[in-house]
């Protein structure tokens, strides 16, 4: 896109009031946003009526510095592009949806708008146990040819990023803000990451800021470009759920993790599987569902460690052992694990610790512990 295709995009979509829908019908109407602008008043108040016709004739306020500054950002380096609607490369999925963006601000490998791909998503305050089965399968699915598509957000999105990361499979993450910026910050450097090996995707103009309203509706893009979506830990309320509920609007499929009785955090999983949502315990659930060749590699293992030799670190044995049967994989207290094993305070904080250290165990709040399952 030249500067000179650039400017009237921008106008367009930053003319207050317009919106989508009203981009939509002008570009309907007349056929490229240059012919939008150079129309005279009266046809284009016959398609949004004469407020927005006389508000498409006043340049914005900030309208010159942001397409200066945009088209300085489209400069700075290759691997940043625009995407507008009707492009050969705009992704068929997200045509196929009911609210598809006109235009989308690109970082990274352009390509993966066209691959298979898969949304993970969850809570962005997830059990360890759950960070551990975002990543898991994250890098499994990736391995096995999906690209991974998440929010960038922290917790169950950071992990499924990090797992097609280590993969070294696509991932894509379609954000809420502008490019120019990171939300949540702590999460720059993945940012980096994804922008190097994977692909940054939003809709919204450079300088917008992290605004509530923007992640849900971020949320269509995630289950409208995927083949579906994979809910790993989601609360009742979880935004997950709107992501959900997005790709079965879609036509997509949607799977969901079981997780403990006891736990908020696999409420709205078990939601969604009594809805309908399929139950996986490994990503060949996923795979089969999809009606994916899943190649030879590593997969997530859908049962507990039940020996020393699986403990995988020196100086765990069979107290180790005993102790994790004993906390089974729900969240468990001190006093409970000393009703269940016979362990004294100063014995069963010391195994726990060893196994905390190891990667084994996961302190929560509330003095409780959870049991880490390895993949």
């Amino acid at each position: 896109m030249d500067r000179e295709e650039l400017n009237p995009w921008l106008r367009l979509l930053e003319t207050p009031g317009i919106g989508l829908e009203g981009a939509r019908r002008l570009l309907a109407a007349f056929g490229s946003p240059q012919a939008v602008l150079e129309a005279a008043p009266a046809a284009l108040a016959a398609v949004v009526g004469p407020v927005l016709a006389q508000a498409l004739g006043e340049v914005p306020s900030g309208l010159p510095a942001l397409q200066d500054k945009t088209w300085q950002w489209l400069n700075d380096t290759p691997r940043r592009s625009l995407l507008q609607l009707g492009d050969p490369d705009y992704p068929q999925a997200l045509l196929q949806t009911a609210d598809p963006p006109l235009l989308l601000y690109l970082e990274g490998q352009r390509h993966l708008l066209g691959e298979n791909a898969l949304a993970v998503v969850g809570s962005r305050n997830p059990t360890a146990q759950g960070r551990d089965n975002a990543e898991a399968f994250a890098h499994s699915l990736g391995a096995a040819g999906l690209c991974i598509v998440s929010g960038l957000a922290q917790g169950i999105d950071a992990a499924a990023h990090l797992g097609a990361l280590s993969a070294g499979a696509g991932t894509i993450a379609f954000v809420g803000t502008g490019l120019d910026q990171v939300y949540p910050p702590r999460n720059k450097a993945l940012a980096r990451q994804i922008a190097d090996s994977g692909l940054l995707v939003s809709e919204y103009a450079l300088g917008t800021p992290p605004l509530a309203a923007n992640f849900p509706r971020r949320n269509r893009l995630i289950a409208g470009v995927s083949l579906g979506c994979l809910v790993v830990e989601a609360a009742l309320r979880s935004g997950s759920l709107i992501t959900a509920r997005l790709a079965s609007e879609a036509g997509r499929e949607v799977f969901a993790i079981p997780g403990s009785i006891h736990s908020a955090q696999s409420r709205g999983c078990h939601a969604l599987i009594r809805q309908g949502a399929k139950l996986v315990e490994n990503a060949d659930d996923v795979l089969e569902e999809l009606r994916l060749t899943d190649p030879v590699g590593a997969r997530p293992s859908a049962g507990p460690a039940n020996s020393a030799d699986e403990l995988g670190a020196p100086g765990l044995g069979g107290e180790h052992v005993r102790l994790l049967d004993a906390m089974g994989f729900d969240p468990v207290g001190l006093d409970a694990l000393q009703a269940r094993g016979g362990w004294s305070s100063a014995q069963l904080s010391a195994l726990l610790l060893e196994l905390e250290l190891a990667g084994r165990v996961a302190a929560l709040p509330g003095q409780l512990f959870q049991r880490r399952q390895q993949g």
